[in-house]
């Protein structure tokens, strides 16, 4: 059991570091050969006149993600505290039910619902398309929210009890004591479990294609339609080739990167979490 462990182990880390190899080698020298400067911060995507930039696609993943946060990470962190203090046992078993439901749902299928019941909604009030920043945002907001609940109430619920009792004892409300006592000292939780609900945003490709709009501008409103350097990929791969398909690549390792940097501040997080348990 050991060596098939130990080869499970190899294997995992094998196709990691193919994948790194590939993305990064095939990347690089696409990005080399158009310029860092014009890849990076070119405000053109025009693949027919070979204009490569992907500013404007960087912006609109961060315009989404972060719109995701704003309508995700509240609504998540006060369901896991009204879970965790103030729902009833048999209500209680009702949501937590229908958060793992939500949490099994393909994101292929969130989009097709918004596509045919929110998208027509957001048309008649916005006087647009209703396929923009606005509703991709919302409904990245609503795919997190399982990470995010669940994550954050194992957290809340891993709080020693004597925190709260202690804090009541000292004269403070319910409210104060939960808010400024218990949620403060589950902080780094509620932190990992956003970081991995931003990781789940930045990464998906099919709910986002089919509700962002897919426009490579850059945008000038929330209601904007935008696309996303993930559905970029998406749109692009299958029938290009040369300097073309590498710049796609290259947009994956800009990607990569991003998605580097948010498991960096989770294990950063988690390190800290354990050290202050111990």
């Amino acid at each position: 059991m050991k060596l098939l462990f130990l080869l499970c182990a190899v294997i995992s880390i094998t196709a990691v570091i193919m994948i790194c190899v590939f993305i990064f080698a095939n990347g690089i020298s696409a990005i080399r050969e158009i310029g860092f400067k014009n890849f990076i911060f070119g405000t053109r995507w025009k693949p027919k006149q070979g204009v490569y930039g992907i500013l404007l696609m960087i912006a609109a993943s961060i315009y989404v993600t972060a719109g995701a946060v704003i309508v995700g990470v509240p609504t998540g962190v006060l369901t896991a505290v009204f879970m965790s203090s103030y729902c009833p046992k048999r209500l209680y078993s009702v949501i937590k039910l229908i958060i793992n439901l939500l949490a099994g749902i393909p994101s292929v299928i969130y989009g097709f619902f918004f596509l045919v019941f929110v998208v027509p909604i957001a048309q008649k009030l916005t006087d647009t398309s209703g396929k923009g920043i606005l509703m991709e945002s919302v409904l990245l907001g609503v795919m997190i929210l399982p990470t995010v609940i669940n994550i954050s109430e194992s957290s809340l619920c891993a709080v020693p009890a004597r925190y709260y009792e202690g804090s009541l004892a000292l004269g403070a409300t319910k409210e104060r004591s939960i808010f400024k006592t218990v949620v403060l000292a589950a902080s780094a939780g509620i932190l990992i479990g956003i970081i991995l609900g931003i990781g789940r945003a930045v990464g998906k490709t099919m709910a986002v294609v089919m509700i962002v709009g897919n426009q490579a501008v850059l945008p000038d409103s929330i209601t904007s339609g935008v696309r996303t350097l993930t559905g970029n990929i998406v749109l692009e791969m299958s029938h290009t080739s040369g300097l073309h398909r590498g710049t796609l690549i290259g947009t994956a390792a800009v990607l990569f990167v991003f998605i580097l940097i948010i498991n960096l501040c989770f294990s950063l997080l988690s390190g800290k979490g354990r050290t202050k348990n111990e």
